[in-house]
């Protein structure tokens, strides 16, 4: 099991929580969350979603704690990273989804904490390596790759169409803008 902690519970924190909800026998099990916000905010937020609607799980929350679906994750709310208690945790692995600690160098305060690694979910600057699923995830290496970015919506909804494309094809040229 990878013991994970989502550093950012915004649309890019909660949606992560709602996709491991979704998957039955996930190899994950999400063991905090830290974010300004209080729990039980945050657990309304999770709850009812204003773009894709109301989540189904039973979600509760207290001080310190969000439930969902009987699973118990605990709460923090401190905007330094190396404050955090990843080690105590036994954490894994961090979604660093505040869009704050993108650069290798604010990443890597998760792994000083005590965290093994670092998922930051937008461009990052000096990691490990960009990934994006279809295009380059069999690139990862896990034993060589620390801190890693999966690239932006944009690259995520534009790469793998444009890769299909340019092996049938061939890409000359071209432009986006978002």
């Amino acid at each position: 099991m990878i013991r994970v902690a989502i550093n950012g519970f915004g649309r890019i924190g909660r949606n992560f929580m709602r996709c491991w909800l979704e998957r039955e026998n996930s190899q994950l099990q999400i063991v905090a969350i830290n974010d300004t916000s209080d729990p039980k905010t945050n657990a309304h937020l999770l709850k009812y979603d204003s773009m894709i609607g109301k989540c189904n799980a039973d979600i509760r929350a207290d001080e310190n704690t969000i439930t969902v679906n009987g699973h118990t994750v605990k709460c923090t709310s401190d905007r330094n990273p190396e404050n955090l208690p990843w080690k105590d945790w036994e954490v894994d692995l961090i979604i660093e989804s505040t869009g704050v600690f993108t650069s290798r160098d604010g990443a890597m305060k998760h792994v000083k904490a005590g965290a093994k690694k670092v998922l930051i979910t937008a461009p990052g600057k000096n990691d490990d390596g960009t990934f994006v699923v279809g295009v380059n995830h069999l690139n990862y290496d896990h034993d060589k790759h620390q801190i890693i970015s999966n690239a932006s919506c944009t690259t995520n909804c534009l790469a793998p169409v444009a890769k299909v494309l340019h092996e049938s094809f061939g890409i000359i040229k071209g432009t986006m803008t978002t």
